[in-house]
């Protein structure tokens, strides 16, 4: 799935000169945490944050007159002067993927999304990328997650599937992860049901392991060699 079809398009934006003062007031009034700063003409300059506008707001341990000068200075303040310039972007190109694994590596909440213009086209943040995989995962109908350990060759998921269907139930979504046994793959059909002790029974005398939720975590890695 594409950035361009998850991100959101109407984007609150600031110029450089609009006053920090109107930009956290924008940031409350829309319930947003970030807005991007663009030119006239729409050119992605840089990207300001609730945390940067914070961060440039008088300490509450000033004196009285410490703070009068503070708030003076802060009116006169612009979101040009706090503002992170050419920030870490996305294209509408790139896929969820693609924007999961540059906010694991990168500590941001959200990125502009830019052709190869440098025109905003909107912004993609961390609830976005949430809403998105779990309407993909099919995970807002009721149901349960299974975790079966099988053999890493071919054939092992048709097999599981195929007992599933054969049971006549539905899948929300089914997803394959490494498992920290050299060989071995972890397979997770999300499916829409909460009786599954049946086909939990099947898919043991056909041979699989079937484990217990308690004993499994998504980023476990294989174990080491001693």
């Amino acid at each position: 799935m594409f950035i361009d079809k998850s991100m959101t398009k109407n984007v609150i934006t600031v110029s450089p000169q609009t006053a920090i003062l109107d930009a956290k007031a924008m940031m409350a009034e829309h319930r947003i945490h970030h807005l991007p700063v663009v030119e006239a003409d729409n050119t992605l300059v840089g990207i300001v944050t609730d945390r940067d506008i914070r961060s440039a707001w008088p300490s509450r341990v000033l004196t009285v007159e410490e703070k009068r000068s503070e708030e003076g200075r802060l009116g006169q303040l612009k979101v040009g002067d706090i503002m992170t310039a050419n920030p870490i972007s996305i294209s509408p190109t790139n896929t969820l993927e693609d924007a999961l694994l540059m906010m694991q590596e990168t500590p941001v909440g959200a990125f502009p999304v830019v052709g190869q213009d440098h025109k905003l086209q909107g912004i993609v943040s961390k609830s976005d990328l949430l809403r998105a995989f779990i309407n993909v995962l099919g995970i807002k109908e009721p149901g349960t997650l299974l975790c079966i350990l099988v053999e890493d060759k071919l054939g092992q998921m048709k097999k599981i599937v195929d007992a599933i269907s054969e049971e006549r139930i539905s899948f929300g979504s089914i997803l394959v992860a490494r498992y920290w046994e050299e060989g071995k793959r972890a397979v997770f059909p999300y499916l829409l049901t909460n009786n599954v002790v049946h086909v939990k029974k099947k898919l043991q005398e056909m041979g699989f392991e079937v484990l217990n939720p308690m004993e499994w975590y998504l980023d476990q890695l294989p174990k080491q060699a001693d």
